[in-house]
């Protein structure tokens, strides 16, 4: 156990996809499960920034820990996740965040969370004794293996796809009307060592640090050139 003092705010229902949606248009309702649990109808954001600014009564935590998710969040993925998003908001409010998230199967290895289970404790405890900048995430995602066979921890990078896995499957429903079903097709990239995905094929445990800034600071410099600008500082 990492700590007897643990805070839970998390959504009422599936979340997946909402990446930092942040609920403004519409009411959000909070169900408390018991002094230190609650359960909200909004985002996996709406959730972190509730329970930081709102639920814990001014207390501070030491840590947020978005996730474990059912399913991994590898890629270009970590863009769209609600649990990468948990993550980065309590980051932006000045807390240190984890996201954690358990690759899965249709036929998984041994009880869904198993490895995460295992090995995350380990892992959270030596990240927060090492630390890390207060502008990056850290993302962990736990191979689909059984807990004997997971030998390695892999600091890795985001990487993306070379092959398009989204899709939207078109159905009829009883009344003859059409409706789209979003999902992913089991096929799988090549990706390049070192990078997030290539460690969770290998059967590794994947560490990447994220952070938000989206500059191409190369295509900056460049388009300075042309278009001018501050030149950069230092």
């Amino acid at each position: 156990m990492l700590s007897d003092d643990v805070w839970v705010c998390a959504p009422e229902y599936e979340q997946s996809g909402a990446s930092r949606a942040l609920t403004l248009s519409d009411p959000i309702r909070v169900r408390a499960l018991s002094d230190r649990k609650f359960a909200t109808t909004g985002t996996p954001t709406d959730c972190v920034m509730l329970a930081l600014t709102e639920l814990m009564g001014g207390l501070r935590p030491d840590l947020v820990l978005s996730g474990v998710n059912r399913g991994a969040n590898l890629a270009e993925d970590v863009t769209m996740s609600g649990t990468v998003a948990g993550a980065i908001e309590g980051m932006a409010l000045g807390v240190p965040a984890i996201a954690l998230s358990q690759t899965g199967g249709l036929e998984p290895q041994e009880p869904f969370f198993a490895p995460a289970e295992a090995f995350a404790p380990g892992i959270i405890r030596k990240l927060v004794a090492t630390g890390w900048p207060q502008d990056v995430i850290l993302n962990l995602n736990f191979p689909n293996r059984p807990v004997a066979e997971i030998t390695e921890v892999e600091v890795t990078r985001q990487t993306f796809r070379d092959v398009h896995v989204r899709h939207a499957e078109k159905r009829t429903d009883l009344r003859n009307r059409d409706y789209y079903w979003m999902g992913y097709r089991p096929e799988r990239s090549h990706p390049e060592p070192g990078t997030d995905l290539a460690a969770i094929y290998e059967g590794k445990i994947s560490v990447t640090p994220l952070h938000i800034d989206l500059t191409h600071q190369q295509t900056v410099h460049d388009l300075r050139k042309v278009l001018g600008g501050a030149p950069p500082r230092g």
